[in-house]
């Protein structure tokens, strides 16, 4: 790990790399305990930092770090002339929500409320709004602010501004400096700028991933150009990201092989998502076989992994893009770039317009992740599966359609 990796994950004020295959455990709802005094006070302090007057909202929050996830009152910031309030539909649940519940990265500021995964109604709109009604059916992803004068927010890259507002335990100076907090509640709050149109023709459970999930394969095939009918693209990892690359590579008209590790995967890759073909990456014969026919691959895999042989996969000039995060550092040889001018880069989801642009694609392609559709109150399983890579391939939360509790001291 870089020393500006550290630094990023350290500051609350920055974006943090997130991860979609590290494992955590959380207690069930049943074994969630009362918020002691102790908990209490923190949330009060937490509380008054938040701007007074707003409206009351309802989530879930972990108090400390062990993650477990209990109803949590707390107030929405007042609405200013720019801003939406939404009431929030469906949150998806991403391997980030769990290193932030569980503070794997050392800067998160509880009470945490989870969730950057948000499908919602507009139910009011400040004076200066011009984009949204209340009606709509809009989205919020990863972030909920940027500076909007740097040079990134001016080419349309708010996503990599170190100003960027996380959706949920960002810092947001513009409004006190409160810590934010995400989709599992009943309403928030955001500036329009960062609010997404839904399209119609999409359905809204098996959306709220594509706010992460889907920005974060589509964005890199549109800068790459692997977007391109008969281009071929590998896909590394059948998860929440993986699933999804497949998906928007056929849409684009390309060729898609999956690369996993684990052959049972093969049936569900070809005969349901449409793969083109399946690959063994600890298969030595196979491996060799496709050595130089990809244009293209999409590493989704957040546990450490060998890359060199996945480059030997490239054709020359050919582009891999990382966008797991693993635990321990890869290894990169330069004689596994340098003689074929082939290229590693990264990426962390996605600006504003690429967020709006892979919904439109979404909705004319009719693409949506393979969810499973939870109540709140059984968040904290969820987790524990999530744990356990025991879900195909999403969770996502029914926030409407929970009873949300109240929040109970002792």
């Amino acid at each position: 790990m870089s020393h500006h990796f550290r630094a990023l994950i350290h500051s609350p004020s920055l974006p943090v790399p997130f991860s979609h295959g590290v494992g955590v455990s959380a207690a069930s709802p049943s074994r969630a305990p009362r918020l002691p005094r102790a908990r209490a006070s923190v949330e009060k302090r937490e509380q008054a930092m938040e701007e007074p007057g707003g409206a009351a909202a309802l989530g879930w929050a972990a108090r400390d770090a062990t993650g477990v996830l209990s109803p949590y009152n707390f107030s929405r910031r007042v609405p200013r002339d720019d801003d939406v309030t939404i009431k929030i539909l469906y949150c998806g649940i991403c391997h980030t929500d769990l290193h932030i519940i569980k503070n794997h990265w050392g800067n998160s500021m509880y009470p945490v409320v989870p969730g950057h995964e948000i499908v919602g109604v507009v139910t009011g709109v400040g004076g200066g709004v011009t984009r949204f009604k209340p009606g709509d059916t809009v989205g919020v992803g990863y972030f909920v602010g940027s500076c909007r004068s740097c040079d990134s927010c001016g080419k349309g890259n708010e996503n990599y501004c170190a100003g960027v507002v996380l959706t949920s335990n960002g810092v947001d100076r513009a409004h006190g400096g409160a810590a934010t907090k995400g989709g599992f509640s009943d309403v928030i709050v955001v500036n329009e700028h960062y609010v997404l149109r839904v399209p119609d023709s999409l359905p809204l459970d098996r959306t709220a991933p594509l706010l992460c999930a889907g920005v974060t394969v589509y964005s890199p095939m549109m800068r790459h150009g692997l977007n391109e009918p008969g281009k071929h693209l590998g896909v590394v990892g059948l998860g929440g990201l993986g699933h999804v690359a497949v998906k928007v590579g056929k849409a684009f008209g390309m060729k898609v092989t999956v690369i996993s590790t684990s052959p049972s995967k093969r049936q569900e890759a070809v005969e349901h998502l449409g793969a083109d073909e399946f690959l063994v990456s600890r298969d030595p014969e196979q491996m060799k076989a496709a050595t130089g026919t990809m244009d293209g691959i999409i590493d989704t895999v957040s546990a450490w992994h060998p890359i060199t042989p996945l480059l030997a996969l490239l054709k020359p000039l050919g582009q891999m893009v990382v966008v797991g995060v693993p635990n321990k550092p890869l290894e990169l040889p330069v004689y596994a770039i340098v003689p074929g001018g082939k290229g590693v880069a990264g990426n962390s989801v996605g600006s504003v317009g690429d967020c709006q642009a892979m919904l439109e694609f979404a909705g004319k392609h009719g693409i949506g992740a393979e969810v499973e559709v939870i109540k709140m109150d059984y968040v904290n399983t969820a987790i524990e599966r999530l744990e356990k890579n025991d879900v195909r391939y999403r969770f996502v939360i029914d926030v409407a359609g929970s009873s949300l509790g109240s929040a109970t001291y002792v």
